[in-house]
């Protein structure tokens, strides 16, 4: 298993949000970033509770390609030596068959977002990964594979 792959996939699971990038509805062709938390199922798939109300659903409806990205805490202070990710694919409903799994999942990291689940316009959503790129600071980085990323046990 590439060492990039299992670095990226210990930094995204390490994370409970991050900044969720979309194509925006409102101005075409034009990039709209919203913070968003979000927890990781067992294939790396970012799962987030979303408001029908929030423009960065309406803009996935509209066109579901995405970015995410994830960063240390580290990176406030020092942005070009911290890790960081983009975690890029298209981010759909969860299917009906995998909500009550998503919805533990989520709330074991988002106890908090519990009360948020009952009202009738917030669902879960999952981005299926496309790809990664992942940068380890200076003179680290790199495009890690699908399934590359898949398949890598965070450390």
């Amino acid at each position: 298993m590439p060492a990039r792959a299992q670095k990226a996939r210990t930094l995204l699971e390490s994370r409970q949000f991050g900044v969720l990038a979309t194509v925006s509805k409102r101005m075409p062709g034009y990039p709209f970033a919203s913070v968003t938390p979000f927890s990781v199922d067992a294939e790396g798939r970012p799962v987030f509770l979303m408001s029908g109300l929030a423009v960065h659903l309406k803009n996935l409806l509209d066109d579901p390609k995405a970015s995410l990205l994830v960063f240390e805490p580290e990176a406030e202070e020092d942005p070009l030596s911290a890790a960081r990710m983009n975690v890029i694919g298209e981010v759909h409903a969860v299917p009906e068959q995998d909500v009550a799994a998503a919805r533990a999942l989520y709330l074991k990291q988002h106890p908090g977002s519990e009360q948020w689940m009952g009202f009738g316009d917030f669902r879960l959503y999952r981005m299926d990964v496309a790809e990664v790129y992942y940068i380890g600071g200076f003179g680290e980085m790199g495009w890690v594979s699908k399934g590359d990323f898949q398949a890598a046990a965070p450390e």
